[in-house]
């Protein structure tokens, strides 16, 4: 991969306490999780970004949401801005809180045999009942 390949971003709390910047894959795999603990989390499903690089300036909050994975957020404002696999160096990045224009699009979903009752999934988008 060229550096040419790789795309910069930045991005926030909603209090902007918490900020962020980094690089991603330009092709990255932006899926929405349908599972319990991402509706919970964001309030609706969650979307994130596998960064490449990543620095973070502010000190999230972190929760251990399972045995294999913490959640970080803003403690000023509430913010659910990452997520992190125990096994991982690397941090998800919540769609949500990049800075616009962001540049991506959503590929997919993922857990979708654990969506919530009150919405359909109707973008024709794949839809994978567990995770891919």
């Amino acid at each position: 991969m060229s550096a040419s390949d790789e795309v910069e971003f930045t991005g926030h709390c909603l209090c902007g306490e918490i900020r962020f910047h980094g690089t991603h894959d330009a092709t990255n795999d932006l899926k929405a999780c349908h599972c319990s603990q991402c509706r919970r989390w964001s309030g609706h499903y969650w979307a994130a970004i596998l960064p490449k690089s990543l620095t973070i300036k502010g000190t999230p909050k972190w929760y251990r949401a399972s045995d294999f994975a913490r959640r970080g957020f803003c403690g000023n404002c509430g913010s659910s801005l990452f997520w992190q696999h125990d096994d991982s160096d690397i941090i998800d990045v919540a769609a949500g809180a990049i800075d616009s224009p962001t540049g991506l699009h959503l590929l997919g979903h993922i857990f979708v045999a654990d969506k919530g009752d009150y919405y359909e999934i109707a973008d024709g988008l794949p839809q994978d009942p567990a995770e891919n």
